[in-house]
């Protein structure tokens, strides 16, 4: 990283990931070429994350090529003024983490992951979960993405005093 200033902790950069409304997933192509698209991922434990997709497609398709992906979350994201010297600069929280993806073939995994997306995402409807279940889940695939390091984190962001905070710890 080239400012460690910035760096933060595996623990808060899995607080930034928690946090981000989705997750951008970069995965490569048959023919070498990129795919990053942002999903609704869900996690199970510091190392496991899902996401749903489609049967078929790109996601899958890469996927089965090359299981490699990088994960890419950012909150706070903010487009600001340097309080100071009046620099045109952008506040965030970041966090970057690798995995490998491989898609669930395991019924109960699936409904068990599909569950955990739910609950993050619209708990208030977890009444629907079982009957949603039934009609979807023979058409429904479901990824887990391993992650193979813990995530690393970043960080730029102002004080009340327009200093910038280095180092420091932030919760979401």
């Amino acid at each position: 990283m080239r400012k460690a200033s910035r760096e933060m902790d595996a623990q808060w950069a899995m607080n930034v990931m928690e946090h981000a409304p989705y997750i951008t997933v970069g995965m490569i192509h048959l023919d070498g070429t990129p795919y990053c698209l942002p999903l609704s991922l869900a996690k199970k434990d510091d190392t496991t994350w899902y996401f749903h997709c489609a049967l078929e497609g790109e996601k899958i398709d890469c996927i089965k090529a090359n299981p490699n992906v990088c994960l890419s979350a950012v909150t706070k994201c903010a487009p600001t003024v340097g309080p100071k010297d009046g620099s045109f600069t952008l506040q965030f929280r970041s966090a970057i983490a690798k995995g490998i993806a491989e898609i669930v073939t395991d019924d109960a995994e699936k409904v068990e992951a599909l569950r955990l997306i739910c609950m993050r995402f619209l708990p208030q409807h977890m009444d629907a979960f079982d009957t949603s279940i039934q009609r979807s889940l023979a058409r429904t695939a479901v990824v887990r993405i391993t992650l193979t390091a813990p995530p690393t984190g970043k960080h730029k962001e102002y004080d009340d005093n327009g200093d910038e905070i280095k180092n420091v710890m932030k919760r979401q």
